[in-house]
């Protein structure tokens, strides 16, 4: 081989490289820092779970499978890159002997880089029949994608013509050794040895080439993944999935007029750059989207891209704010430079609000990307500037946040109605019995929606039922702050959070019982950064322990097909699947049905994000719509929930639908009906 030609291409190939990489890891220095180097043993272990045993993958079967092979091709053919560029020097160079033909190491490393150079030729065929053939509706189809397929498989076929041309060169015959690269020396034997020597320097120029100038498309396309997939696992968040990142010291943040949330591209953390870097364009997100699904302008793929677009055309301006690459936000930058508070806001400028304001926070993105992007952070992030800032936010949240403020509710209820559920069922207040072995954490919605409350007697007649020790905040309690979180009304929330804890804490509860999932949610993991940690279990899940305990025996058949819903803030957030469907499965006579999204790929109800108390964003057709005939499609009786805010979306989509012979009933509705007897006049002690 030629060492001149292969120190230009080296020097060069790899300088080029670096220049790019400065450059991208310039633009991510321009943001907050962010501290993602905590807790390495865990993070270690999620990134060989997540990173390289590829679980998220396992959820498409063929392109999971495909991905598989190409990523540890990669990995395994590395070193064979490693030994080319050597050979580049010295045509026997084999790491000093270690991995020459003949020995057990080098013989087995060319077993499994033949495997492998087969295995990647077919996993990019898989994904050319993707693009070319069957052509995904979720994914980029561009040119690109199909040049850097062809990149790889020409890569591989050049490393087995190199292999094949030198086995035919010295008669080697076939070994299993190397049974890819024996099978084309058996096909090119009987050619001329100056033939055969053209071939194999064709195919080792075409492997090192191809290696160097995919290195250098890396940084500059979507494939950029590849560097940065793996650091983007291991920096993934480590808090529960349902906390959203906290604002720390926000009263003094308005006081220093500094800006809150997300306004400019140079406000995101590196890890937020990074994830913009990471973005396969796969379009799993937006595949699971039920803004998209339903023809809203939010595609959290074109999201992504669309910042990282942004970031890119911008570079100039962003890093030139300051000759360290450190954004300023003021006038009078250095001469020469554009000061970085010139750049426009993202929204309106550039991102449509109706993209921010059609989420509903369900998380169904970020349970699909393989790759652990974030969205509903930045989602909510850009809410809070529009809010808290510039006071932009859809008209009907205004009625919500005076609520919220004011009475403590949504709906501006009176705080003296908040225990008028409880007529007739003597239910205490924890101010009455403050030892109280659990708190019942009614909720908002449970408090004052008339159908809800029919949750929150049932809940309380079988905890009675159960003999369970239990009370009630009543006038204490207040609206935990969700929906103004979410809504990007971070202040709210942390007034709301503040006072919640300081009554919590006051009273020290073994056990925090809830009907609502966002309530649940934001008690378990959200109020911890506010000095609250509790024990919080959602009723589903309460429930069902007393159940198997056989503190509570379902006795009264109901025969009925029920087509069951699952809350995102409970089940994708916080993995409750299973407890709601045992209490249900418990009772005799009723047959749970599965629809076909269901589970983690559950479509969300439309009321989350702060969706219930808004107009939905104009689309194709509703959430809430669509979701009940997915639901309908197996042809229920009945359909059970577990949370208020999906019981009030799923009736309204029976009704929409001319349903009104399919009925809606909490799981704790249903497993009260199988206990308590009905009285003389045919009615539930709890309706």
């Amino acid at each position: 081989m030629n060492p001149y030609v292969m120190t230009l291409l080296l020097v060069g190939a790899w300088g080029v490289f670096g220049w790019q990489m400065y450059r991208r890891i310039r633009l991510m220095r321009l943001g907050p820092s962010e501290n993602r180097f905590d807790q390495i043993g865990e993070r270690l272990k999620r990134t060989w779970e997540y990173a390289f045993a590829q679980k998220r993958m396992r959820r498409y079967w063929w392109a999971g499978i495909a991905h598989s092979f190409i990523f540890t091709g990669f990995v395994v053919l590395l070193l064979r890159s490693l030994i080319l560029f050597g050979r580049g020097y010295a045509e026997d160079f084999a790491f000093w002997g270690l991995f020459a033909h003949g020995t057990v190491l080098g013989d087995g490393y060319s077993f499994i880089k033949d495997v492998f150079i087969v295995l990647v030729i077919v996993a990019t065929c898989v994904f050319i029949y993707y693009r070319v053939i069957k052509k995904l509706g979720r994914m980029t189809l561009s040119f690109e994608g199909l040049l850097i397929l062809m990149i790889i498989e020409s890569m591989m076929f050049g490393d087995l013509l190199y292999d094949g041309a030198a086995r035919a060169k010295s008669e080697a015959g076939f070994s299993w050794a190397e049974p890819a690269g024996s099978v084309v020396g058996v096909i090119l034997q009987g050619t001329d040895g100056t033939t055969l020597n053209v071939l194999a320097h064709i195919g080792f120029w075409v492997h090192v080439s191809l290696v160097l100038l995919f290195l250098n498309l890396l940084p500059i396309s979507k494939h950029f993944h590849i560097i940065t997939a793996i650091p983007n696992v291991f920096a993934q968040s480590l808090a529960p999935r349902g906390c959203l990142p906290n604002v720390e010291d926000i009263e003094g943040k308005i006081e220093r007029e500094e800006t809150l949330g997300t306004a400019r591209i140079d406000q995101l953390s590196w890890k937020g750059v990074l994830d913009l870097y990471t973005c396969t364009e796969c379009g799993r997100c937006t595949d699971q989207c039920p803004a998209s699904n339903t023809g809203k302008l939010l595609s959290p793929k074109q999201l992504t891209l669309d910042l990282r677009d942004y970031l890119y055309d911008n570079e100039k301006k962003l890093v030139g704010a300051n000759h360290d690459g450190q954004a300023v936000a003021q006038e009078g930058a250095d001469e020469g430079h554009t000061p970085i508070s010139v750049a426009d806001d993202l929204v309106p400028q550039f991102i449509k609000p109706e993209v921010l304001w059609a989420c509903t926070t369900c998380g169904a993105c970020e349970t699909e990307c393989p790759v652990f992007i974030t969205y509903v952070d930045k989602i909510v992030d850009m809410r809070r500037n529009l809010v808290m800032e510039k006071s932009e936010f859809p008209a009907e949240l205004q009625n919500a946040f005076r609520g919220m403020e004011t009475n403590s509710n949504p709906w501006s209820f009176p705080a003296s109605d908040r225990a008028g559920w409880t007529k007739g069922l003597d239910v205490p207040l924890m101010s009455e019995k403050p030892d109280a072995e659990v708190l019942f954490w009614v909720g908002c919605s449970a408090s004052f929606d008339d159908r809800a409350r029919k949750i929150a007697r049932a809940t309380a007649s079988l905890l009675k039922a159960a003999n369970v020790d239990f009370a009630i905040l009543g006038e204490e309690e207040q609206c935990t702050g969700d929906p103004a979180r979410r809504a990007g009304n971070e202040f709210l929330f942390q007034m709301l959070a503040q006072m919640n804890v300081e009554t919590l804490n006051n009273y020290e509860p073994k056990t925090i019982v809830t009907t609502c999932p966002h309530c649940f949610n934001t008690l378990l993991n959200e109020y911890p950064d506010f000095g609250g940690k509790f024990n919080v279990v959602h009723h589903s899940s309460f429930l069902s322990k007393l159940v198997r305990e056989g503190r509570l025996t379902p006795k009264n058949q109901i025969s009925a097909k029920v087509a069951y819903h699952d809350s995102c803030y409970l089940g994708r957030y916080n993995d409750i699947y299973d407890p709601p469907r045992e209490t249900l499965k418990s009772i005799p006579g009723l047959t749970v049905l599965e629809p076909q999204q269901t589970r983690d790929r559950g479509m969300c109800c439309g009321a989350g994000g702060a969706q219930m108390f808004k107009e939905e964003e104009e689309g194709d057709d509703r959430v809430n719509l669509v979701r009940t005939d997915q639901l309908l499609e197996t042809q229920p009786d009945m359909v059970a929930s577990s949370c208020p805010f999906c019981q009030r979306m799923l009736i309204d989509g029976l009704s929409a639908k001319n349903r009104e012979d399919v009925s809606q009933m909490d799981v704790a509705e249903l497993l009260w009906k199988s206990i308590e007897p009905e009285t003389s006049d045919g009615e539930s002690t709890a309706g």
